[in-house]
């Protein structure tokens, strides 16, 4: 076999069972920590990439084969995505050999897509990473392992690697990555609240936060928007108020959310469900009317022309997928929502 095409990357593995090559050598990959998918490892095998110890291409990836049996796997370098790297400023928080985690602002889609192939984070991290991406799935890109909208600023993770993007992957799958974000909302849920009080679907702790669990899918009438629906996947979403603002009765909530599953769209619906979307959202939401008597004409003016939804993801916190230790990161508001709140407090 002609080696000029790899990367000269080559691994020696000891298979852990018995039975088809493919399946056997990913998991003797996997136990490396190449993190390899089976169908990766197939088509690695069909292209003449594993090798016997006496040097035999072996090219069944269905070939019978007993545990203890050692192959070497040469890895290709990833190949081109057809996404073009493009030289976009980034705010880093965290940056190493297997993962990158970055600070979104409002306004940048995380992947590209039909009507924005350029300018998305996607493309912004083929520039910044370069050679450093060992490649997800054979291809030299970026593994996205969650996304926040293209209008919600905040924390985000991607790995450069595959057994990074397994193992992130895997602690979103379990629930277990800590994720803070911070949104204005219009009202005051309160638990004295009689519409809240008496859904079964809201729970109410002793210390304040409050328990949103409904399915979400997708809108029956309106396949680009998400609602709560019957047969939607289970949702569960944690608020708690963090500052209030109005004369009186509050117009509107500073209000921290946890997510414990990821759904799309997940605050966004479940806050408009208990009727306190979210100020600025466009889907969701919609302005409401303020009176003169609660809140200045500045505040009014200030909060009626926020021109996206005030959402931003303010804190992350994982296990790093290769090394085990924990990492928590947590992210100012950007100046858009800051400089709302800041008139809030100062004219209410």
């Amino acid at each position: 076999m002609e080696t000029s095409d790899l990367d000269g990357e080559e691994h020696r593995l000891e298979l852990p069972i018995d039975g088809r090559l493919d399946k056997a050598l990913a998991a003797a990959a996997d136990s490396a920590g190449l993190a390899i998918s089976r169908s990766r490892i197939a088509q690695l095998i069909a292209s003449g990439a594993v090798l016997a110890l006496d040097g035999a291409e072996i090219t069944e990836p269905a070939r019978k084969v007993k545990a203890g049996t050692f192959f070497n796997l040469q890895l290709p370098p990833p190949t081109p995505t057809g996404i073009i790297a493009q030289d976009i400023p980034l705010d880093v928080r965290h940056e190493d050999d297997h993962l990158i985690v970055v600070n979104k602002p409002a306004g940048m889609v995380v992947h590209p897509a039909p009507g924005a192939e350029s300018g998305t984070l996607v493309n912004a991290l083929l520039a910044h990473c370069g050679d450093s991406l060992r490649g997800i799935g054979g291809e030299a890109r970026p593994g996205i392992v969650h996304r926040i909208d293209k209008d919600t600023s905040g924390l985000l993770v991607a790995a450069k690697s595959g057994a990074a993007h397994t193992a992130l992957a895997a602690q979103f799958a379990d629930h277990n990555i800590h994720r803070r974000y911070q949104a204005l909302v219009w009202g005051y849920p309160d638990r004295a609240d009689p519409r809240l009080s008496g859904r079964a679907d809201v729970t109410f702790a002793p210390d304040g936060w409050a328990r949103i669990e409904t399915p979400i899918g997708r809108h029956p009438k309106d396949r680009k928007k998400m609602a709560v629906v019957l047969n939607g996947r289970r949702a569960i979403t944690y608020m708690h108020v963090q500052e209030r603002f109005g004369i009186g009765k509050p117009f509107a909530s500073l209000a921290g959310f946890q997510l414990e599953t990821g759904r799309t769209h997940q605050i966004r619906v479940h806050a408009a469900e208990i009727g306190h979307a979210l100020v600025g959202d466009p889907v969701y939401g919609r302005p409401r009317a303020l009176s003169d008597k609660s809140v200045s004409a500045d505040a009014k003016s200030a909060i009626s022309s926020f021109p996206r939804q005030a959402l931003h993801a303010a804190e992350l916190g994982f296990k790093h997928p290769i090394t085990g230790s924990e990492i928590m990161l947590q992210a100012d508001f950007p100046k858009d929502m800051n400089d709302l709140l800041t008139v809030l407090r100062l004219n209410v």
